[in-house]
This record gives C-alpha cells, structure tokens and sequence, in this order.
C-alpha cells in the first residue's frame, strides 16, 4: 500500500467528556467548596445540560475519589485527612528519592535535559496563569523520572494516587509564589540529575516535597 499520509483522526469529545472535564477542573480550582454539598440536578442546571451526561460523569468522578456520595443530600468533594496527607507525602518521598537514583543509571544525559521541556512549559502555563495546566505538567515531570528510572510498579503506584497527589497539589499551589519555587526545585533537580550525583538529587527531590507539604499546611493553617 502507498503512503497515504493521512491525518490521524481526532476524538470528537461526547458531552459527559466535557462535563466531566468541567467538573473535575471546578473541584481542583477550589470553585466547589469544603463540605459544599452539590446534586446532579444542580450541576446539569449550571453547565446548561442534561442530567445523563451529568449524572455519568459524576460515576466516574466517584469511582476516582475525587466526589464522595453523601446518602438522601448529595455529593461532596473528597477531602484528605491529615493522616492521608502525611502517608501519600511518606509514599512519594520514599518512591521519588529512589527514582532519580535509578533514573541516572538507566537514562542518557539527553534524556534527562529532556525534562527541561516540561519545565519550559510550566513557565508558559505560569505566564498563561492556567494552574491546571501548570499541575498536569507538574505530576508529567515526576512520572517522567520514574519512566526514566524504568521503574514501572513504582510508576503505577503513583497512578493509582493521581487524584489525591492532584488535590495535594492545587492546595500547596494556593501559597503565593508556589509556581516558581516548583520551577526553580525543578531545575535544581535536573542539574543534579545531569551531574551525576545520587545524593544530591535526592536530598533535593526530599527538599522539593517537603516544600509542598509545607506550602500545602501554610494555606491550611496547620
């Protein structure tokens, strides 16, 4: 057969994916509030649709633990106990420490800079003021290092606690000037990464985590 070059077909979004995308970025920006209760009723009433879409997008939200069902009153958003907040820091500090380890034997020099793309593209988020976009390309960075370590359960792992590291993650982004601490921690993990030296790009993938559990008890008032 010849080359036909043809342009890949591009996904038509249904109107659950929309729904469900607005939801999920309505409750990472905070716009749902702490113990606010919603129904499917009001949100179709407020994205101006049906309750089918609705009410299909919200099973998926509830079965990521991103909303919790309250019986006879509605859906609430999930919130994360001190205890969780401290075992999912625990989790990702003991993964991620040992991930830029693995990450300089198993990758070349070229691969690591290529982390520097994903920073570069969180400048612009930060210049574009999209905080979804600066926190996707912020859980990329760090799933970027755990392919480069080659280490794929821990890889899932992490997965498996995307929606809750996101929850995190948009409450430390809350601290003014977060994004640029995030940028420069970063950048001082690739350099170390590009140098060769274990230690020092753990102490700092420890100091970069850290900072956010900091970032994220200051806008609690912990």
């Amino acid at each position: 057969m010849s080359d036909l070059n043809f342009t890949p077909i591009e996904k038509m979004k249904t109107t659950k994916d929309i729904v469900y995308e607005k939801i999920k970025n309505a409750i990472f920006c905070g716009n749902i509030k702490k113990d606010e209760m919603i129904t499917e009723s009001s949100l179709a009433q407020s994205l101006n649709t049906s309750r089918t879409p609705v009410r299909e997008a919200v099973g998926d939200l509830v079965k990521e633990g991103l909303l919790v069902p309250i019986p006879w009153k509605g859906l609430k958003v999930r919130e994360i106990s001190p205890s969780e907040k401290e075992q999912i820091i625990f989790l990702r500090v003991t993964i991620e420490s040992e991930g830029v380890r693995r990450a300089m034997k198993n990758s070349t020099p070229e691969q690591i800079q290529s982390l520097s793309n994903i920073v570069n593209q969180q400048q612009r988020a930060i210049k574009q003021n999209n905080r979804i976009e600066f926190i996707d390309l912020d859980q990329k960075f760090h799933m970027e290092i755990l392919k480069l370590a080659q280490q794929h359960l821990l890889e899932d792992i992490l997965l498996n606690l995307y929606h809750l590291t996101r929850l995190i993650g948009h409450k430390a982004l809350a601290k003014n000037g977060r994004m640029e601490e995030v940028i420069e921690e970063h950048l001082q993990i690739i350099e170390a990464l590009l140098e060769n030296d274990p230690d020092k790009a753990t102490k700092l993938m420890e100091y970069h985590l850290k900072n956010t559990k900091d970032s994220i008890d200051l806008t609690e008032g912990n």
